[in-house]
């Protein structure tokens, strides 16, 4: 996992290793882990308070390739990043 931007400073840190017991992992499994770990701040920051969808200006990249389900599978060794939205001038 590698946090970015305002997520960075919530969770303190750059990356953070997520481990397992179960080999069925998803994202929405690493978040739940996340959840438990740094809180409130970390479930208002990704998600929408009214849908609890993921905010749609976040993106989500598995190795670098955009995917947009919660239910996607991940498997050992798997970059999981949530990218900020980006400015620029």
């Amino acid at each position: 996992m590698r946090f970015f931007a305002a997520l960075r400073e919530i969770v303190g840190k750059k990356e953070e290793t997520l481990r397992f017991p179960n080999k069925e992992v998803t994202i929405e499994k690493a978040f739940k882990l996340l959840i438990e770990r740094y809180g409130k701040d970390f479930v208002e920051y990704v998600f929408d308070e009214q849908s609890g969808e993921i905010r749609s200006y976040l993106q989500l990249l598995v190795n670098e390739k955009s995917v947009n389900a919660l239910k996607t599978k991940l498997k050992d060794g798997d970059i999981l990043v949530i990218v900020p939205p980006v400015g620029g001038g």
